[in-house]
């Protein structure tokens, strides 16, 4: 089961120290939390009463994946877990961005068997079951669907590291045992792993042994966004606001804040959503993910909208009532009245000594709480708005100060042009860099060079999405001329490793080009014709060079004109004549390329 960070954890501006002993980190803990260590696998453990509750915590999860190997952490979970079987035991295993957690309650027996079986199961993997699995993990993610934050991650960080959360499990169609081996044997291990345990003693009988490695720090984040804050076209119902904060308690009561001011201007006094809340995730050791949501009906999309950006300016400027904050620390501090504390703490403490976030007693964070004012949420408020990216229903947010995120490529290749069969607009160019899909609204490009993966299908399909997000779909079915020595191109071009073989498709499912209708008038405001996953908008592309090359295709055949005039009786007017139609046609066909795709590429 593929679960989101949803462990909470402190927060506070502390210093790390990651060159200390893991554990040292823990002796502001004592009286709280015990820790020693077992198998050399830090563990924690405080008292509660009734059954015990485990969990064994390694810092691995998605993000660490490449594009064509993402699905490769949950498929080791999953097989980690195939051996327990059928079970009244309360288990899972969950995935998510920077960690794997296999999970337990039960009596002491209990747990011992079920983390004995996992670490079994890691030191030999049921590679047997490896197909069985990854058709598992297919169905598992089909029947997820796509929520209306789905594609968020993809916009801030592309196809890569904590982007890789908006796609499918590549891994899942072309991982080897030995791939999935490997990656267990150095990903979970002892020195990459954190145990906690509901209990006042480490049980006995427990057989934790691991390899050995190194703790792996979280991935360095990627950016597909140039400029914040940006905004982008979702779907209709669904206003989305994400934006990266440094971690500290002040962000933590800032998003409590956001979410009730959302819920009280959105909801209560405006009556535009149903829904209308915030949420703070730490990301890693330092960043965390601010997350807001709102849900809309069509007719109230635009005052929705209208709403949400008024409460963030009114954030931004100070505006926040002192009954605000009281609320929202008050709802922080509430954590703090759970019995059993400590035991209560311990995946929190856990997943901070593993991430190396600084660990805070309970004393010291109600000191932090206590110590947030109206002039610290004002300064996260603008450091949120400024990184913030905000997903529309409508047609944009450029009037509130944000820029559109990035739709095309800033550049496209040289290469053969392949005419769409569909829309004499749309070109398909392949070169030796990478390939453009050339349209309307503007250029996206995939560099072979930065390509995160390319699929492949036996019909001669290819399908190649690059490092930024962007995807070019080629189908030799709906271009001209896309012959096997135009795929042999990519093929040759695209490194292997990021090449991902699909199956042969049934003939019924292989595309075949519609018949061309005339084009409807567009807008740049229209958000209606969609280019691989991004918004195309109608616009020329009459460059400087467009110009330039146009002016002389309009002036040669005046100066052919002359020349063939006075020089008619010279015996080598005939081949000057050619040559001059020549370099006529040849200009004509580069004013054409340069203003479909902004580079004078050769045709096929």
């Amino acid at each position: 089961m593929t679960t989101h960070d949803d462990i909470a954890a402190h927060d506070d501006t502390s210093t790390y120290d990651p060159t200390a002993p893991a554990l040292d980190t823990l002796g502001v803990l004592d009286g709280i939390v015990r820790h020693t260590t077992v198998h050399g696998i830090p563990t924690l453990f405080a008292p509660r009463p009734g059954e015990i509750t485990a969990g064994l915590m390694f810092r691995v999860g998605h993000a660490d994946e490449t594009l064509p190997t993402s699905g490769i952490t949950h498929l080791v979970e999953h097989l980690a877990l195939y051996r327990l079987g059928l079970s009244d035991l309360h288990y899972n295993g969950a995935t998510a961005s920077t960690y794997t957690l296999f999970h337990v309650t039960g009596d002491e027996d209990e747990v011992v068997t079920y983390l004995n079986s996992v670490c079994e199961a890691l030191r030999d993997l049921p590679m047997d079951r490896l197909e069985t699995e990854k058709e598992i993990l297919r169905t598992e993610a089909g029947s997820r669907g796509k929520g209306a934050l789905s594609q968020m991650p993809l916009w801030r960080y592309g196809a890569q590291g904590y982007g890789l959360s908006s796609y499918e499990e590549h891994g899942t169609r072309t991982l080897t045992p030995d791939q999935v081996r490997h990656w267990a044997e150095t990903r979970f291990t002892r020195d990459n792993a954190v145990l906690f345990l509901t209990a006042d003693r480490v049980p006995d009988g427990l057989d934790l042994a691991l390899p050995t490695g190194r703790r792996f720090p979280t991935p360095a984040p990627s950016s597909a966004l140039p400029v914040t804050p940006a905004h982008l076209r979702g779907e209709d119902g669904h206003l989305v606001f994400t934006s990266v904060l440094r971690r500290s308690t002040a962000a933590s009561v800032f998003a409590e804040v956001l979410g009730r001011a959302l819920f009280q201007d959105l909801r209560q006094k405006g009556g535009y959503s149903y829904s209308a809340e915030a949420d703070y995730s730490p990301r890693d050791a330092d960043f965390a993910t601010l997350t807001a949501y709102a849900d809309a009906l069509p007719q109230k999309q635009d005052a929705a909208v209208g709403g949400f950006v008024d409460v963030f300016a009114r954030l931004r400027a100070g505006r926040i009532e002192q009954a605000e904050l009281a609320s929202a620390r008050g709802k922080l501090l509430k954590r703090y009245d759970a019995p059993d504390l400590g035991a209560a703490l311990l995946p929190s403490y856990a997943l901070s000594l593993l991430i190396g976030h600084p660990i805070l007693t309970p004393e010291q964070h109600r000191a932090e709480l206590e110590a947030v004012g109206v002039a610290d949420l004002r300064e996260v408020a603008r450091e949120a708005w400024d990184g913030g990216l905000l997903q529309v229903p409508t047609r944009g947010a450029d009037w509130a100060g944000l820029t559109p995120a990035p739709q095309f490529s800033p550049s496209g290749v040289s290469g053969t042009l392949h005419p769409s069969l569909e829309d004499e607009d749309v070109t398909l160019i392949i070169g030796e860099a990478g390939v453009t899909l050339s349209t309307p609204g503007g250029l996206v490009t995939v560099r072979y060079d930065g390509c995160a993966a390319m699929t492949t299908r036996p019909d001669g399909a290819r399908g190649l999405t690059g490092l930024d997000g962007f995807r070019v779909a080629v189908e030799p079915t709906l271009f001209g001329d896309v012959t096997a020595e135009r795929i042999a191109v990519l093929d040759k071009a695209v490194p292997a490793a990021a090449v991902v073989p699909l199956p042969a498709r049934p003939a019924e499912e292989i595309p075949q080009p519609r018949e061309r209708t005339a084009p409807a008038p567009r807008s740049p405001a229209d958000g209606s014709q969609q280019t691989e996953g991004r918004r195309a908008r109608a616009a020329g592309r009459v460059t400087g060079h467009f110009v330039f090359v146009t002016a002389l295709a309009t002036l040669w055949p005046v100066l052919l004109v002359i020349l063939l005039v006075n020089g008619i009786h010279e015996p080598a007017i005939g081949i000057a004549a050619i040559a001059g139609f020549a370099l006529e046609f040849w200009l004509l066909h580069a004013a054409r390329s340069l203003y479909r795709t902004g580079q004078p590429t050769t045709p096929p």
